[in-house]
């Protein structure tokens, strides 16, 4: 069975969805008496679903982090940072490269070409 979507529960749901959007090119999708905005990519691969979230959940607390695959890490970060997104050093795994960030709620996120690595 596929993971499909991951639900995020974020304190703005329209910042959230202009950073998914903006920084990775996810598309927006809204139903009328909704409140969860679902977002997909062109090419594939699992939504995320944004969820307004209660306000007695602690925002940040480091139990997932999405990764996003990116054949040349150092070049997307150098992009995203003239966006106003700004990652951590890249770090090197055997054969790949990755780099870290926070979404507006402090979710984690990472950037990674393992994916495309030689095996």
């Amino acid at each position: 069975m596929p993971l499909n979507r991951i639900t995020l529960y974020v304190r703005d749901v329209e910042e959230s969805a202009r950073f998914y959007a903006k920084h990775f090119g996810f598309e927006v999708f809204r139903e009328d008496g909704d409140r969860i905005v679902e977002l997909a990519h062109p090419d594939g691969g699992a939504n995320l679903m944004l969820h307004p979230a209660a306000k007695s959940q602690k925002m940040g607390q480091v139990l997932m982090k999405l990764v996003f695959d990116v054949e040349d890490v150092a070049a997307f970060c150098a992009a995203r940072a003239k966006e106003g997104l700004s990652f951590g050093s890249l770090h090197k795994g055997e054969d790949y490269v990755f780099a870290n960030a926070k979404d507006p709620d402090k979710n984690s996120i990472s950037v990674s070409s393992r994916a495309f690595r030689k095996r």
